[in-house]
């Protein structure tokens, strides 16, 4: 115990945690040991004594009032566990201890651990160490939960029966689950592996690992802004982004420069920037959409390449829960408007954030008449250019 202070440092040092943490998991070890080999009802408390480099454990006494029912067997506290009435002494008992204790302090006596034996200090030695892992995993979960929401890259190290993908990411693991992996694509041990941080989470048989995405909106809002500066300098930003992974995705774009074409930007010459992407992504069609903060304006864009009519907003997002909007639209623009399969209007939901009703209006009847009128409207066009021109 006269070398704990040297051992404490040097633990802090190899394992790269502070010292106070350190500390901590050691008082906390100490405390769990004295309850096991003592009696676990009793109160302990620990103190680390720096200057003469010595661990102090000891017992903790409350001053309670001389009728409190904590000083008689078979009370309760407020969640109607038992009290050990050896953890409270009557204010008279203190006094007649130390004159300067009043009611709700606390009496201490110091405890040797040295006479507790050789099994305290494997248990203290198994507390401690299960304590500074617990620190330790802490601070690593710390670490990558500010990574949430960004993208890592890394070699494939491991793929399971299930078709789980694992990467190593510094001192921890990545796990790619089949589920957030883009249909069609797979990997082997070797591949170098991008995708978008989700989570960190505790495994019980991996510890604790992070969990990608592959499949999450954000990857791809990540990836364009890698591909174009002015996204990563914030010249345009993206508002809102929807996929179906693999298949197609909207993203909604917003200059806040007069001078910088959003879509175009993003796009790039000849298509260079959002081919990159796509091509990352498994050959996922994207499709770029100019925001706007008027409801209807953006629904009608969200619904491109349809041609809408008109949009009219019955409800508004709220909580958590899409808002409701009825699109008007030409019957031969209906099949645009939902796509094949359903997925432009199923993004343009997604990217609005509105439950989007079609409501269908039939074709222009074109009859002879109607027909006879525009040619005689073109010759009169016709006549009137000649006579210009003579």
């Amino acid at each position: 115990m006269d070398k704990i202070i040297d051992i404490l440092d040097s633990i802090a040092y190899e394992k790269g945690l502070k010292i106070t943490d350190v500390e901590a998991a050691l008082k906390e070890a100490l405390i769990k040991t004295a309850q096991k080999m003592v009696d676990h009802s009793l109160i302990f408390d620990a103190k680390i004594d720096r200057a003469n480099k010595k661990l102090i454990l000891f017992q903790k006494i409350e001053v309670v009032a001389n009728d409190d029912k904590k000083l008689q067997d078979g009370c309760v506290d407020s969640e109607g566990k038992p009290l050990n009435k050896e953890n409270f002494i009557s204010i008279d008992e203190a006094k007649a201890i130390n004159s300067d204790l009043e009611l709700g302090d606390f009496l201490s006596y110091e405890l040797e651990f040295e006479n507790m034996g050789r099994n305290a200090a494997v248990i203290l030695s198994s507390n401690f160490e299960y304590r500074l892992q617990r620190f330790i995993e802490e601070n690593i979960m710390a670490k990558y939960k500010e990574k949430v929401g960004k993208t890592v890259s890394a070699v494939v190290t491991r793929v399971d029966k299930a078709d789980n993908t694992f990467i190593e990411i510094g001192e921890i693991k990545g796990i790619l689950q089949r589920k957030n992996r883009i249909k069609g694509e797979k990997f082997k041990v070797g591949d170098t592996l991008k995708a978008v941080v989700r989570g960190v989470n505790i495994d019980k048989n991996l510890g604790l690992i992070v969990d990608l995405s592959r499949t999450s909106p954000k990857f791809l809002e990540n990836l364009l802004t890698v591909e174009v500066p002015e996204l990563k300098d914030e010249k345009i930003i993206i508002e809102a982004s929807a996929r179906i992974p693999g298949t197609r995705s909207k993203i909604a774009l917003n200059s806040l420069s007069p001078t910088i074409d959003a879509i175009g930007a993003v796009v790039g010459v000849k298509g260079v920037r959002i081919n990159s992407v796509s091509k990352e992504l498994n050959g996922e069609n994207i499709d770029c959409i100019e925001y706007s903060s008027t409801p209807e304006i953006f629904i009608a864009r969200a619904l491109s390449p349809a041609i809408v009519n008109s949009v009219v907003v019955e409800t508004e997002p709220k909580n958590g829960e899409k808002g409701k909007a009825i699109v008007t639209i030409n019957s031969e623009q209906k099949s645009k408007a939902i796509g094949k399969e359903g997925l432009n209007i199923r993004l343009a939901s997604m990217l609005t954030k509105y439950d989007i009703e079609i409501k269908e209006v039939g074709s222009t009847n074109i009859n002879l008449n109607d027909n006879e009128t525009k040619k005689e409207e073109t010759k009169s066009d016709v006549s009137s250019l000649e006579a210009l021109f003579k």
